[in-house]
C-alpha cells in the first residue's frame, strides 16, 4: 500500500447527532481509521462504534493518539480552541458548522489552517447533496438580482426538544441552521453582502432569558440581490410553512416542493428535496408563458447518514489529492459573518454594515 493510501488516522470528538453520524461515515470508509472516540458521557453509539475508546479529553486524546485528521462535532463554543489546537499538532481538521463563535474566531481557524499547510473542512451538509447543487445551478441559469425566502421551523418535542435547549445554550437556531441557507444564497449570487438585519423572540421559559428560538434574518447584497431566512425550535412551533426554500430573479424562480405530509421533526426532511420547480417568466404576444412550470423529480436523494458519508468522502478527497480550500474557508467566514450579524441586530435593534 503506497504511503497516500495509507488509511488516515481519525480522532472524533464529539458524540451527539452529527458526530455519531460522521463516526459511523469514518468506520465505514476504508481510506479512514478510527484511532478513538472522545465524549464527556457514554452515549449509546450504533453497534459497528461499540469496540472504540472514547477518551473524556480532546487534549489529552490529542496528545496520546497523534491521529492525521481530527473530526470536531462537539458544541459550537470548543470549535475554534480544537480546530486551532489540532492544526498546532499538524492535523487536517473536519469541523462541524458552524466555524466558531464569532468571526475573529472563524479567522484565528482559518490562519491557523494556513500557517500549518493543512486542509480545513467545514460540515456545510447541503454542499454535497445533488438536489441543492442542481437548485443553485439552475438559480444560477436564471441570473440576477435575486430573492432569496428560505426557513427551516422544526416543531421540537422530548429528546429533539433537549438536543435544542442544549444547542442554544451558545447558538441561537438562525445562527447554528441559518449559516447552511445564506451559504446557498452567497453560492447562487456571488455578490458581497452589505447589509443584514435581524428579528428575534423567545418563546419558551426553558431557555436563557437572553436566548431567543424565533429567528428571522434579512440580508441585502451588493448586486442589489435580497433575502431572508427564518429559523425556530421547540413544542410550540406552528408546521405550517415550515419548509420555504424559493429562489426568484426577473427570468423566473427556482423552488423546492415539499412532500405535503413531511414532519419538521424529522431530521431527513431537512435536506431532502422530492420536486425541483423551475418556473420561467417569459410571456408570448398574447402575455401568457410559453412555457408551463417544469417538475425535476429529485427520487433516491441522500439521506442524512450517506450524506455524512459523501461529505467524509470529500475530507478525504480533499487531503489525498491536495485540493485548494481557499473559496471554501472564505465561504464559510461569510456566512458566519452575516448570521452573526444577524443575531448583533435582533440583540440592538439596529441593521448591521458589513
Amino acid at each position: 500500500m503506497s504511503s497516500s493510501h495509507k488509511p488516515i488516522r481519525v480522532l472524533v470528538a464529539g458524540l451527539g447527532n452529527m458526530g455519531r453520524s460522521h463516526a459511523l461515515a469514518y468506520h465505514n470508509n476504508p481510506g479512514f481509521e478510527i484511532v478513538g472516540l472522545v465524549n464527556r458521557s457514554k452515549p449509546k453509539l450504533a453497534d459497528e462504534l461499540e469496540g472504540y475508546t472514547i477518551h473524556p479529553d480532546f487534549e489529552t486524546a490529542l496528545k496520546d493518539l497523534k491521529p492525521d485528521l481530527c473530526s470536531i462535532n462537539t458544541y459550537s463554543d470548543s470549535h475554534a480552541d480544537y480546530a486551532v489546537m489540532a492544526f498546532e499538532a499538524g492535523c487536517d481538521v473536519f469541523v462541524e458548522k458552524p466555524l466558531a463563535m464569532t468571526v475573529e474566531d472563524a479567522e484565528r481557524v482559518v490562519a491557523a489552517a494556513k500557517k500549518a499547510g493543512r486542509k480545513l473542512v467545514i460540515g456545510y451538509i447541503l454542499r454535497h447533496h445533488p438536489s441543492w447543487m442542481r437548485l443553485i445551478a439552475e438559480a444560477r441559469k436564471l441570473g440576477g438580482p435575486y430573492v432569496f425566502r428560505m426557513n427551516l421551523n422544526q416543531q421540537s418535542s422530548g429528546p429533539t426538544w433537549e438536543t435544542h435547549k442544549a444547542l442554544m445554550r451558545t447558538t441561537p437556531p438562525i445562527v447554528d441552521c441559518g449559516v447552511h441557507y445564506v451559504d446557498v444564497m452567497c453560492q447562487i449570487t456571488d455578490a458581497k453582502p452589505v447589509e443584514v438585519r435581524g428579528m428575534g423572540l423567545r418563546l419558551s421559559n426553558e431557555i436563557a432569558p437572553d436566548m431567543y428560538n424565533y429567528g428571522h434574518l434579512q440580508v441585502i447584497y451588493e448586486d442589489g440581490s435580497v433575502g431572508w431566512y427564518e429559523a425556530a425550535w421547540g413544542p410550540m412551533i406552528s408546521e405550517t410553512a415550515f419548509f420555504v426554500k424559493d429562489v426568484m430573479s426577473p427570468n423566473g424562480a427556482v423552488s423546492i416542493v415539499m412532500d405535503p405530509n413531511a414532519k419538521s421533526d424529522d431530521i431527513d426532511t431537512h435536506t431532502k428535496t422530492s420536486v425541483i420547480r423551475l418556473h420561467t417568466a417569459e410571456t408570448g404576444p398574447n402575455g401568457k408563458f410559453i412555457h408551463p412550470d417544469q417538475d425535476l423529480r429529485m427520487d433516491g436523494e441522500p439521506g442524512h447518514q450517506e450524506l455524512c458519508d459523501r461529505e467524509q468522502a470529500f475530507m478525504l478527497k480533499a487531503i489525498r489529492e491536495d485540493i485548494d480550500l481557499s473559496r471554501h474557508m472564505a465561504d464559510a467566514v461569510q456566512s458566519l459573518r452575516i448570521c452573526l450579524a444577524a443575531d448583533e441586530s435582533v440583540r440592538t435593534g439596529k441593521p448591521v454594515y458589513l
